[in-house]
């Protein structure tokens, strides 16, 4: 710096974002919300994309207390922004610059390929920028683990072009393992920031060759300010259905359940992140208990302990 030392300081919510709040400022819907809950209680892939400053890591923050407490979790980051609810299994794991000797560095992919021996269910990773670290991580998919990562791109076209061009490349044969793709969008005008696409990844030949199809399900219309349906879901529908056994009929009861719980999550103000991975704990294991709980309309206290509802 010409002008002499510079100091940044990076500082983070002492609150972190919850999916109320994000329900709430309608950067999400509750039906959107509902969808990607299910998807990431039954393990699907996403990568949440956007420009600088759109909100990908506090969006991905938000939507982490949805796994299972019995799962095992390792994030790795840059610089340790993600939160999770106390009581998961997690491993937070963070990347080392090397010392003045050119030693001791510990990059992402070292991290990345260590986290693989560490026994995961889930696998979050604060951004992909190289092509070896994408490649380790759709091969994790490929292996049975669920993964979850930023990536930046403004639309879910270019994100999927993005994965397959210098310098990612990675082979469209392993992209048939990533389920959704999230767009966040950062209006500067009006100061808002919204959930702008939601799309899954298809596979298809052409000839001998594997390419893929990038269906948009959900898009925001900047001028009404809604999320607007285009497309019926093809590939991630049927992969729910695969895992769960679950028949049509029974995933929309199921999403209209998880409706039902988020939007009692905005009415009663439930936005700590341990709070909300509490209800989210609490329903998996008896989840006629907490609906039966939630439809006669019962105070948050009554179903949360304070400790959690107080951050």
């Amino acid at each position: 710096s010409t002008k002499g030392n510079t100091l940044t300081i990076r500082r983070f919510r002492r609150k972190p974002w919850t999916i109320t709040d994000f329900i709430e400022n309608k950067t999400v819907t509750t039906e959107i919300a509902a969808l990607l809950w299910l998807s990431i209680q039954y393990e699907m892939n996403m990568i949440i994309s956007g420009g600088t400053a759109s909100g990908k890591t506090s969006f991905l923050n938000s939507l982490m207390p949805f796994i299972p407490a019995n799962q095992r979790i390792i994030s790795i980051e840059d610089t340790r922004e993600i939160q999770l609810p106390e009581f998961l299994h997690w491993v937070p794991l963070t990347t080392r610059e090397p010392n003045p000797e050119g030693k001791g560095e510990v990059s992402m992919l070292d991290l990345l390929v260590n986290s693989l021996r560490m026994r995961p269910d889930r696998i979050i990773v604060g951004e992909i920028r190289r092509g070896k670290e994408a490649e380790v991580l759709f091969e994790a998919m490929h292996t049975g683990h669920s993964v979850y990562a930023t990536l930046h791109a403004d639309t879910a076209e270019q994100t999927y072009r993005r994965l397959v061009n210098p310098p990612i490349s990675v082979p469209e044969a392993l992209l048939e393992a990533l389920d959704l793709i999230i767009v966040m969008f950062r209006d500067r005008r009006k100061g808002i920031r919204r959930v702008y696409e939601v799309a899954e990844i298809v596979p298809k030949v052409v000839g001998s060759r594997i390419t893929s199809d990038v269906r948009v399900m959900y898009r925001w219309n900047p001028t009404k300010d809604k999320m607007i349906p285009l497309k019926r879901s093809v590939k991630l529908i049927n992969k729910l259905k695969t895992f769960t056994g679950m028949s049509d009929r029974e995933i929309k009861k199921d999403l209209r359940e998880k409706e039902e719980i988020l939007k009692w999550l905005v009415k009663n103000n439930v936005n700590t992140v341990n709070a909300v991975g509490y209800l989210v704990s609490m329903y998996y294991q008896n989840p006629e208990k907490i609906l039966k709980r939630v439809r006669k309309r019962r105070k948050a206290t009554d179903i949360i302990p304070r400790y959690y509802l107080e951050g």
